[in-house]
């Protein structure tokens, strides 16, 4: 999902994609990336890895969920 994210806006290079995970190890973040291809969530691009058609859809129905962890967290600040 952290890969995902994090392609939601605009495409990324591996090492870009790297950085924003953290730091996640690069035979870890192949594989992912591996996987999600396969999936047909992602794809490579000239300017790096970006969410296919597919991908996008799942982020569009994912949003819900944001949105409520994001009130959440508000509403747990107040208290």
């Amino acid at each position: 999902m952290r890969i995902l994210w994090e392609l939601r806006n605009v495409p990324q290079s591996f090492r870009e994609l790297q950085a924003r995970c953290d730091g996640m190890s690069p035979s870890v973040l192949n594989t992912r990336i591996k996987q999600l291809k396969e999936a047909q969530l992602i794809a490579k691009t000239t300017d790096g890895y970006q969410l296919t058609d597919i991908g996008l859809s799942l982020m569009d129905t994912l949003d819900p969920l944001r949105e409520w962890a994001a009130s959440w967290e508000e509403a747990f600040k107040l208290e």
